[in-house]
C-alpha cells in the first residue's frame, strides 16, 4: 500500500497509527497516513513558531522566489500529484471540459505563479503638515489550515501560499478522506522551504477541533461545511484567533427570458457537474423563466445522457464518483425525496455501477420548488433541480431565500440587466453567462452562512496579515 509520512520542521515523521485511505471508484483502501498525536501537532506549532521568527523578516523577494520554486515543484510532479488526487478523490485524470485532477494540479502550480507577483506596499493615509500616516501589513504569527476532500491540492495551495508568501509559518492538516496529495505536496514544498515554514500533520476525528483552540496558532483558515466552520468558530473563541471560514454554498443561476438555451446549456452543465457537483461554488439550483424552461430541461438532459461514468484512471471517463460512502449516502436520500415530492427525473437518479465504487449518474430533476429539500439544501453532488418561474422579482426572493451565499449567476442576452440582477443577489460572488470560474487576483469568499473573509487577489493577501498603523512627524 501506498504510504506517506507527515512533515514537521523539515523532517519526515511517522507514527505507530495509521488510517486507510479508500478509493472511491472501488471502495476499497489502497493507501494509509498517520495518525497525528496531541504531541504531533503541539511540535509542528512549535516548529512553525520557531521558523516564523526568520521568516518573516527576510525579503519580500526571497519569500517570492520561494513560492515560485513551489510551483515548479508541482509543474515537475505534476502526473504523479493527478494520479493521487485520482485515486483519493475519484476525479478523473482528464475528465469533462478537461476540469480533472491534471487541471486541478496545473492551476495549483499556476496560482503559485500568480500570487507571487501581489505586491503589498504600505498604504500612505495622510502626508501634510500635520505629520505622515502609513498603514503598514505586518505577517500574523502561525497559520493554521483545515483543508476539505473536494479539491485537495488545490485547496491546500489557496491556504499556503497566501499565508508563507506574507510570512506567516503554516501547520495545515488535510482531510482524512483525501491526504496523500498534500502530504506530498508538503514534501516537495519542503525542498525549498527552510525547516517549519510549512508543516503538516493527518488524522482523523478532533485533530481540527484541537488546531482551532491551540494557544500556538494565531489564525484558522478552513474551507468545508458551514456545521464544521461554526465549530471551529467557537473552539478559536477562546484564544481570539484570526478567522478565514469559506463554507458552504448553494449557488443559485437565474436564467432570464430571451437567453440563448443552445449557446449557455452546456456552460450551465459544467458549471453545475464541474467535480462532480463536488464544488462550493457550483450551481445547485437553476431558476428558468416559463417562456424557456423546457427548452433548458431537454438540453441540459441530452447533456447529461452523453456522459461517462467510470473509474477516474481510465481513458475517455467524464465523471468519477462520488468521493465517500457517506456523501453518496446523502445524495440518494435528497433523490428518493425528490421522487416522493413529485420530481420529474430526466436523467440519471440512480448508481450506473451498482456494485463497484460511489457512482451516481448526472441528474436532472425538473417539477420542484422552492421547499423541496433538494433545493433548499446543498447536495453537493451529481444532481441538479430545475425550477420554473415567472416574475423576476419573485425569483430573485426565493433565490436570496436560502442561508447561504458564496456564488451565483445570471444568463442573459442583456448584459446591463444581467448586471442590475446580478446587484440584487445576495452572494459574495456573481458570474454574468457563466458559473464558478475563479481568478487569483480576484477576491472570493461568502455572506451569510456561507462563511466571511476572503481568499484571493491582494485582499485575500491582506487576510493574511495584521495591519499596523505608524505616525510619522512632518518632514522639514
Amino acid at each position: 500500500m501506498t504510504h506517506l509520512p507527515f512533515i514537521i520542521a523539515g523532517q519526515p515523521v511517522d507514527s505507530k497509527d495509521t488510517f486507510e485511505v479508500v478509493n472511491p471508484a472501488t471502495g476499497q483502501p489502497f493507501a494509509t497516513a498517520p495518525v497525528a498525536t496531541p504531541e504531533d501537532l503541539d511540535r509542528a506549532v512549535a516548529a512553525a513558531r520557531t521558523a516564523f521568527k526568520s521568516w518573516s523578516f527576510l525579503p519580500v523577494q526571497t519569500r517570492r522566489e520561494a513560492i515560485l520554486a513551489i510551483g515548479n515543484k508541482i509543474a515537475a510532479n505534476g502526473e504523479l500529484l493527478a494520479n493521487l488526487i485520482t485515486r483519493e478523490q475519484g476525479k478523473p485524470l482528464g475528465g469533462f471540459a478537461r476540469l480533472g485532477s491534471r487541471f486541478e494540479v496545473d492551476v495549483a502550480a499556476k496560482w503559485c505563479e500568480a500570487t507571487a507577483q501581489m505586491e503589498m506596499p504600505p498604504d500612505v493615509l495622510m502626508d501634510g503638515e500635520q505629520g505622515r500616516i502609513e498603514l503598514h501589513r505586518k505577517p500574523i504569527g502561525v497559520v493554521g489550515s483545515i483543508t476539505p476532500w473536494n479539491w485537495p491540492l488545490m485547496i491546500a495551495i489557496w491556504h499556503i501560499i497566501p499565508a508563507i508568501y506574507a510570512g506567516n509559518a503554516v501547520v495545515i492538516k488535510p482531510s482524512s478522506l483525501t491526504p496523500l496529495a498534500t502530504l506530498k505536496l508538503v514534501e516537495l514544498a519542503n525542498e525549498v522551504l527552510p525547516a517549519g515554514v510549512l508543516n503538516i500533520v493527518s488524522g482523523e476525528g478532533g485533530l481540527g477541533r484541537a488546531m482551532a483552540s491551540h494557544a500556538g496558532i494565531d489564525k484558522i483558515v478552513f474551507t468545508g461545511s458551514t456545521q464544521t466552520g461554526k465549530s471551529i468558530m467557537a473552539g478559536a473563541a477562546e484564544t481570539l484567533k484570526r478567522l478565514t471560514l469559506e463554507l458552504g454554498g448553494n449557488d443559485a443561476g437565474i436564467v432570464l427570458p430571451g437567453a440563448n438555451i443552445s449557446e449557455i446549456a452546456p456552460q450551465i452543465f459544467g458549471g453545475a457537474f464541474i467535480n462532480n457537483g463536488q464544488t462550493c461554488a457550483a450551481l445547485k439550483r437553476l431558476y428558468v423563466h416559463d417562456s424557456q424552461y423546457d427548452d433548458m430541461c431537454g438540453a441540459l438532459a441530452s447533456i447529461a445522457k452523453s456522459v461517462t461514468v467510470g473509474d477516474g484512471l481510465d481513458d475517455g471517463t467524464d465523471f468519477g464518483p462520488v468521493q465517500n460512502a457517506s456523501q453518496l449516502a446523502f445524495v440518494a436520500n435528497l433523490a428518493q425525496q425528490a421522487q416522493r415530492d413529485g420530481g420529474q427525473f430526466l436523467t440519471g437518479g440512480t448508481s450506473p455501477l451498482q456494485d463497484n465504487g460511489y457512482f451516481f449518474a448526472p441528474t436532472i430533476v425538473a417539477g420542484l420548488c422552492d421547499g423541496h429539500a433538494l433545493v433548499d439544501e446543498e447536495p453537493f453532488g451529481p444532481i441538479l433541480p430545475v425550477i420554473r418561474y415567472s416574475d423576476e422579482q419573485d425569483v430573485l426572493a426565493r433565490s436570496n431565500e436560502n442561508p447561504n451565499g458564496l456564488g451565483g449567476s445570471v444568463w442573459s442576452a442583456d448584459i446591463e440587466h444581467a448586471k442590475v440582477i446580478a446587484a440584487q443577489m445576495e452572494c459574495g460572488t456573481v458570474w454574468i453567462n457563466g458559473h464558478g470560474g475563479l481568478n487569483p487576483f480576484a477576491p472570493f469568499g461568502g455572506v451569510k452562512q456561507s462563511g466571511f473573509g476572503v481568499e484571493f487577489g491582494v485582499e485575500g493577501l491582506k487576510e493574511c496579515t495584521l495591519p499596523q498603523t505608524i505616525h510619522l512627524p512632518a518632514s522639514t
